[in-house]
């Protein structure tokens, strides 16, 4: 039985979709979970400028990641974002105690949420506008962040 204004998905054209969305609508904070964030688009023009819109007036973005080396590698632009916005971008890199997780979420003001149930397929579901969907990844988020140590930073020496 779907929950009301749940949508699903189970395309990265749809999951990436509803990411977009997830970010146009958030204000105050994004919170990011994923084990390397090879699917999400941080690297595409289109979506950096969405961050940057978000992050200009204001917003915060917190990511939380087991692996930081696909972006590092192969997301040039969200390098020069963490550079740019680092006193509004926050990243840590979590503990071997915690690679076991492997979902994915982005949660928007704590609101909004767009989640794959296994970070390798594509299948998940997405929430806007309704609280209640997002507070138990919220919830583990802030576990996580708990738990987890700085890392991805704005140049090599981490300054």
């Amino acid at each position: 039985m779907e929950q009301a204004g749940v949508v699903p998905f189970a395309s990265r054209q749809e999951f990436g979709a509803h990411l977009r969305a997830c970010v146009e609508r958030s204000v105050a904070t994004l919170r990011m979970f994923d084990p390397d964030f090879s699917v999400f688009p941080l690297g595409a023009s289109d979506f950096d400028a969405l961050l940057r819109a978000f992050l200009r007036k204001g917003g915060h973005l917190y990511l939380a990641a087991h692996r930081t080396d696909h972006i590092e590698r192969n997301c040039p632009r969200f390098m020069r974002l963490l550079k740019d916005y680092s006193h509004r971008i926050e990243c840590r890199v979590t503990g071997r105690n915690l690679h076991q997780l492997t979902d994915s979420f982005c949660i928007g003001d704590e609101v909004s949420i767009v989640r794959r149930f296994h970070s390798d397929h594509m299948r998940g579901e997405a929430a806007f506008d309704t609280p209640q969907s997002s507070e138990i990844s919220a919830e583990r988020f802030r576990a996580i962040w708990a738990e987890s140590l700085p890392g991805l930073h704005a140049t090599t020496t981490g300054l």
